[in-house]
């Protein structure tokens, strides 16, 4: 508050007047009106002079309808709250016109005004130790910020350099004395307040800040024209530099240009070849040294005039106009003469070189061209009247004409080497060589020589030709042969090797299909007489070529090392074996007749033993499941049964004689019966395996139903539980149907963790080996258990320790007083010395022989 109250007061004073409260002296609207006429530096409207509360909500309504029309959007402040002196709004309304006519107008970069202040103030202060302006507040606080923006425009206020970091009271106060002291701007700020505040008030720094902006903007101003003017001499003196380095260069480069000209234009020559090689030797020297840097000068020219124009048109200055006959189309024009100059120059240079040599260089190269000529035909006529093919294979006489046809290949071209010559010659005659009749004469010899090669090579090719077209038709009967005999040999050797196999057969079918491929085989052997006949006329044909032409070697074929004599005898031979093969077939077809009967046997037999021994089987399972009558009763008719399957022996006998024909006679499949002599076999023990097996399931059951007082009524109600969930009828139940059976006869069985558990422990006695199954002989023995009364280890121990006295031991006098003979010595014979305390001689362990009864000891 106090802040605003000094800017009020910093205005106010221009007009003579000032503030002492804030909340009360703006209540009329009289002063508020007055500083915003001197900040504005425009009039309001005339004030009401009345004291009513009216009056001043006139006056107030006026001030605050003129800082709206200057952009200001007022937000909830109205003219009864300044009129009601309410502080909060008043100071609100206060840093409203603060921003508008202080802070708004300051424009750095095109920032905010805020931004732009900040900036303002980093950018002055930057050259300035322990000074980092970042914000409004903490910034400030240790004052040489203030110190460093007056030191900045008034550097003879402030010796910064003495000031330290560590008085910021002291800083402060410097600061606002010199700054209210000469640059005319009151305390606006308490240096108390800042030093002891966390965070000193943003706006009153702000506010006081914009002061030294304000201050100071004359002098900013001053600076940015000294720099402009500044800026503008340093572009005239730069394009004045470039003027007149472009005069220097461009009156250079035309002089060098006028000096050359003479020289590239001179066509003067002593007409000898050393001369123009000198004078060659020196425009290269002009090329490779004098004219590069001519050339970098050029373009540095047009460089430097472009750079210049362009700086001219940038900074708003005419286009510079060099002197007369300097300008750029002036060296542009001088430089393309130069370059014309240059290039007539090179040119005659190079003509004249070229006439002096020519006559020298035509005649050693007419020399050189024909001594390589001549050299090339040496030999070649004899080479062309040889007749070497007439004793050549083919393979050699085609690498011959290969070779003849190379030779062509060079005479053609060669043929322009001959033309070359003769050119070069009739140029040394237009020429007037000084030794044109032997050249003359030395290119008449090639010419003929040329045309005598010319016709021996046609000859010499003819004949090539001819002797080709024999061979070749040599070599394609040769090839047919080659062809036609290794497919038939392979034929031959595959039909001796299948006449001659032998084979295995178990059926009818088999053997019958053996018969008519042979018979097939037969019907094509037509067609192989006449291919045999075929592929020899192939070697008659040859024979006859070779002897008519006296062919050497023509006989050797390089395709195949057959011959027609080995087809021949291989011809004959199959032709013996087919009969042969014919009685083998034959004899093998009455061996799988008479084994088709012995396999009807076996079936019309095997068919009738086979179901008679599955019916047994069934019998003897049905009364297994205990489904029909008293134990006895299942027990009188197993035995029945057993006597009915030894009697049925004799059939099995029988079965085995035709089945030992069976072995001898190979026979492997029988169709007419799905029974082996093996499954009979096995149906036959396992029908009396199941018999005994029954008998004795039967036996026990009688046993254990007497021993155990088990009612027939109670074991018909066991066994039709097991076998209700035994559906399979495998005689064993799984885990699962094991519990079902036992819940259906009334066993407690819960469904909690507890009730698994003895469920497991009952598994585990009816199941010791963990098979997976439970048989009923173990379902009958656990549910015996469960229904009767049984005697246990223990029990029997509690016998012999009464007839023992209590002792721990036994005496063998005691149990032969006890016990009757045969068991006594049972007992004697069988329970191990005691071992105890107190023993005597003789004392047997009753309680090691008792716990052995029942297995629960290793004894």
């Amino acid at each position: 508050m106090w802040t605003f109250t000094a800017w009020c007061n910093s205005h106010l004073r221009k007009a003579g007047t000032a503030i002492e409260n804030i909340d009360e002296d703006f209540r009329n609207g009289l002063k508020l009106m007055l500083l915003l006429e001197v900040i504005s530096g425009e009039t309001l409207p005339k004030p009401d002079r009345g004291k009513m509360r009216f009056h001043k909500i006139a006056n107030v309504n006026k001030a605050l309808d003129f800082i709206e029309r200057k952009g200001v959007k007022l937000v909830s402040i109205g003219a009864e709250e300044i009129v009601d002196g309410n502080l909060k709004m008043t100071l609100g309304m206060i840093w409203t016109i603060i921003l508008r006519f202080a802070i708004q107008d300051i424009s750095v970069e095109e920032m905010t005004a805020k931004e732009g202040l900040l900036l303002w103030c980093q950018r002055k202060t930057a050259p300035y130790k322990n000074v980092n302006v970042q914000n409004f507040h903490l910034s400030f606080k240790d004052g040489l910020a203030f110190c460093a923006l007056i030191h900045r425009h008034r550097p003879d206020l402030i010796d910064y350099h003495k000031l330290s970091k560590d008085n910021p009271l002291e800083n402060l106060n410097t600061a606002f004395d010199v700054a209210e002291k000469y640059l005319d701007i009151p305390r606006m700020l308490d240096p108390d307040d800042l030093t002891n505040t966390a965070m000193p008030d943003e706006r009153a720094v702000m506010t006081y800040v914009s002061s030294y902006y304000h201050c100071f903007s004359g002098a900013q101003k001053a600076e940015t024209a000294a720099n402009r003017i500044c800026k503008v001499l340093k572009v005239n003196q730069e394009n004045e530099r470039l003027m007149e380095e472009y005069e220097r260069l461009a009156s250079d480069l035309l002089e060098w240009i006028r000096r050359t000209m003479p020289w590239l234009n001179s066509r003067q020559t002593d007409n000898s070849l050393a001369g123009v090689q000198k004078k060659l030797e020196e425009y290269r020297t002009y090329r490779r040294k004098h004219k590069p840097p001519r050339v970098e000068q050029k373009a540095k020219l047009e460089t430097n005039f472009n750079t210049l124009q362009t700086k001219l048109r940038l900074s708003n200055r005419p286009a510079y106009m060099p002197t007369e006959g300097k300008m750029v189309s002036d060296i542009a024009n001088a430089w393309k003469g130069l370059e014309g100059s240059e290039k007539s120059f090179e040119e005659w240079l190079l003509s004249e070189m070229m006439r002096l040599e020519r006559l020298e260089h035509l005649a050693q190269k007419f020399k050189h061209k024909a001594d390589i000529h001549e050299d090339w035909t040496r030999g070649k006529e004899e080479m062309l009247q040889s007749q070497d093919f007439r004793q050549c294979k083919l393979n050699e006489l085609k690498a011959l004409k290969k070779k003849h046809e190379a030779f062509e290949s060079d005479l053609a071209a060669h043929q322009d080497r001959v033309e070359q010559i003769a050119a070069i010659a009739q140029e040394l005659n237009t020429l007037e060589y000084h030794d044109s009749v032997s050249v003359n004469a030395r290119c008449q010899r090639i010419c003929d020589q040329w045309d005598r090669l010319g016709g021996l090579t046609q000859r010499r090719r003819a004949a090539l030709d001819e002797a080709e077209r024999i061979l070749e038709k040599i070599d394609i009967l040769h090839l047919e042969f080659a062809k036609r005999a290794a497919p038939f040999n392979n034929w031959l050797d595959g039909t001796r090797e299948d006449l001659v196999d032998m084979f295995i057969v178990h059926t009818m079918e088999e053997i019958q299909g053996l018969i008519d491929a042979h018979n097939q085989f037969k019907a094509t052997l037509g067609e192989a007489d006449k291919e045999y006949n075929s592929i020899v006329s192939l070697v008659r044909e040859v024979e006859s070529t070779v002897q008519k032409y006296q062919v050497p070697g023509g006989l050797e074929n390089p395709y195949t090392t057959l011959t027609a004599n080995d087809l021949t005898k291989k011809w004959t031979d199959v032709r013996q074996l087919v009969p042969q093969r014919d009685q083998t077939l034959q004899n093998e077809l009455r061996k799988q007749q008479n084994n088709e009967m012995v396999r009807r046997q076996f079936a019309e037999k095997a068919n009738q033993v086979g179901p008679w021994i599955e019916r047994q089987m069934d019998a003897v399972t049905a009364i297994g499941m205990g489904i029909q009558g008293s134990l006895e009763d299942q027990l009188h008719r197993l035995k029945e049964y057993e006597q009915a399957v030894y009697a049925y022996k004799p059939h099995i006998e029988e079965l085995e004689k035709i089945h030992q024909a069976v072995q001898e006679g190979m026979i492997f499949e029988n169709r007419y019966t799905q029974y082996t002599m093996e499954t009979l076999r096995v149906g036959w023990e396992q029908l009396l395996t199941s018999i005994n097996r029954n008998i004795n399931e039967v036996e026990n059951q009688i046993l254990t139903r007497d021993s155990k007082g088990i009612t027939q009524e109670q074991l018909n109600e066991f066994r039709s539980s097991f076998n209700h969930f035994d559906k399979n009828r495998t005689g064993r139940l799984a885990p699962d149907e094991f519990k079902s059976c036992l819940v259906s006869l009334g066993y407690s069985i819960g469904k909690d963790r507890q009730g698994e558990i003895d469920f497991q422990r009952i598994l585990a006695i009816v199941d010791p080996n963990s098979t997976g199954y439970v048989h009923f002989d173990a379902f009958l023995d656990f549910m015996t258990r469960e229904t009767t009364d049984t005697d246990t280890a223990e029990q029997v121990i509690d016998s012999f320790r009464i007839l023992a006295a209590d002792k721990p031991y036994i005496l063998p006098d005691e149990l032969r007083r006890e016990l009757p003979p045969d068991q006594a010595e049972y007992c004697i014979q069988r329970m191990p010395p005691f071992k105890g305390l107190n023993a005597v001689p003789g004392a047997l362990d009753y309680m090691s022989f008792s716990t052995a009864l029942y297995g629960e000891s290793d004894l």
